[in-house]
């Protein structure tokens, strides 16, 4: 990190996804504080789009949110791996959906206060279907929705996923034909 002097650093939990350490830094401008991090390989979000223009949204529980959610697929990056690979393997694992042409949309912090994790959000386009694979302990519902269905769901909040609703609008608004 740029101008920041690490005074210390201790490793406070390591888990299978992520760990937490807490630094005494000195940041730019000479302010000393302790921070708390959460340290994550990053991950993909996938957005994948059939010819007719639908998009695929999986549905699945979230333990942290005692909820059902909407999403795009998505999945963490294994150490060293490269959005590309992850975002092929995810939307084949979640969805059972292969692409012919997976490509960068735009990448994002989601919670630069505490989080090292940064979202690479990719658009997948001539899409053929399989068999899904999911992890052992993932139960997904898959379905395929209308542009003006997904505003509506943003805009109900029935789409709470806040990957999802970047990646959807970010894809409305800038994407040519969307």
């Amino acid at each position: 990190m740029k101008n920041v002097r690490v005074l210390s650093s201790k490793v406070m939990f390591r888990g299978r996804a992520y760990n937490v350490r807490r630094d005494e830094i000195i940041e730019p401008g000479g302010l000393r504080a302790t921070r708390e991090v959460v340290v994550h390989h990053g991950s993909v979000v996938i957005l994948p789009v059939l010819p007719d223009g639908r998009i695929v949204l999986v549905r699945q529980f979230r333990y942290a949110t005692g909820q059902f959610l909407w999403e795009l697929c998505a999945g963490h990056l294994e150490p060293g791996e490269k959005p590309l690979p992850a975002g092929r393997r995810e939307l084949l694992e979640e969805t059972g959906y292969s692409a012919k042409r997976l490509r960068v949309l735009f990448h994002f912090f989601p919670t630069p206060g505490f989080l090292t994790e940064r979202m690479h959000v990719l658009l997948a386009s001539g899409l053929t279907a399989g068999a899904a694979q999911p992890e052992e302990d993932e139960k997904i519902e898959v379905r395929a929705f209308r542009k003006t269905e997904l505003k509506k769901m943003i805009r109900k909040g029935i789409i709470q996923d806040g990957k999802s609703i970047a990646g959807i609008l970010y894809y409305l608004r800038f994407h040519p034909g969307a």
